[in-house]
């Protein structure tokens, strides 16, 4: 069972991006497991169909522990098994504590199960506390890819993820897998990002070309597998899947500083004519 974490900025489209992907290895005939860990317990709406999933945290306030695993367990498209993590009240608590719930109530329940190829934990933003870094400083995570594209502040945030890989990796063996690109078709973007990764050891893994259908889908509840399976862009998140099933490379991240990060921006992220203009 290969467990696997997806960080990223706000917004930057780590959820849409890991239920495109998860559709794409089912598609393949692996058994998967999404873990959703933002409060916002959106993680798995496109592969429910927009189903409004009990949370975790709900359920134990509402049922308590005494509950069954399906209480907190829905499989969505192509058998996905569903799980979110939710959050405390509004200013009320610490949403990491979500996380660690969760995981422990999904291995007290027997969710983890071994005919599973891969577990999907979909991190909130940046790793800012001790909470959300859960699913890597407890070794549940051996894998992580971090969603970034061409913007500064995406790649302010990959590095900053990145730190916390580094502090982890001895003690619970986690690995960064690779860069994934969500493009916002920014100049150089690509360029950018792989400069960028190749500075932290890694890899740009894959670059997602930016498609309008991809907000169709959302609109209509659904990965693009399921909304336009001949597209494009459903293409690009099959061969997502892919790249993320063969990959072999996996390395303790080399962070930057804040000077060299900027230095690899105005190197690669900008064209001759407006470097000449900084």
């Amino acid at each position: 069972m290969r467990q696997i974490a997806i960080y990223g900025k706000g917004g930057i489209g780590k959820s849409t991006t890991t239920q495109n992907l998860t559709a794409g290895l089912s598609e393949i005939g692996k058994n998967v497991m999404v873990v959703g860990c933002d409060p916002k317990a959106d993680s798995t709406r496109l592969l429910l169909g927009g189903l409004a999933q009990r949370t975790v945290l709900d359920t134990l306030r509402e049922e308590g522990e005494d509950v069954d695993l399906d209480y907190i367990l829905k499989r969505g498209f192509n058998g996905i098994r569903c799980v979110e993590s939710g959050g405390p009240e509004p200013g009320v608590g610490c949403a990491g504590r979500g996380i660690i719930t969760s995981i422990n109530m999904l291995e007290r329940l027997g969710a983890y199960t071994e005919d599973l190829d891969y577990v999907f934990y979909d991190v909130l933003g940046d790793v800012v506390c001790g909470g959300f870094a859960m699913p890597i400083r407890e070794g549940k995570a051996k894998e992580i890819y971090i969603v970034a594209s061409g913007e500064m502040m995406a790649l302010y945030a990959a590095n900053n993820i990145s730190k916390g890989i580094k502090r982890y990796a001895k003690k619970g063996g986690v690995r960064l897998g690779g860069i994934i690109c969500n493009s916002r078709k920014v100049e150089n973007e690509k360029e950018l990002i792989e400069a960028f990764a190749e500075e932290l050891g890694t890899q740009l893994i894959y670059f997602v070309p930016r498609d309008n259908v991809v907000q169709e889908a959302e609109i209509h509840k659904q990965t693009v597998i399921q909304f336009d399976p001949d597209s494009n862009q459903a293409k690009e998140y099959r061969s997502l899947a892919k790249a993320i099933e063969s990959n072999d490379k996996f390395v303790i991240p080399k962070p930057m500083s804040q000077q060299r990060l900027e230095e690899i921006f105005l190197r690669h992220g900008l064209t001759d004519k407006n470097l000449s203009a900084v």
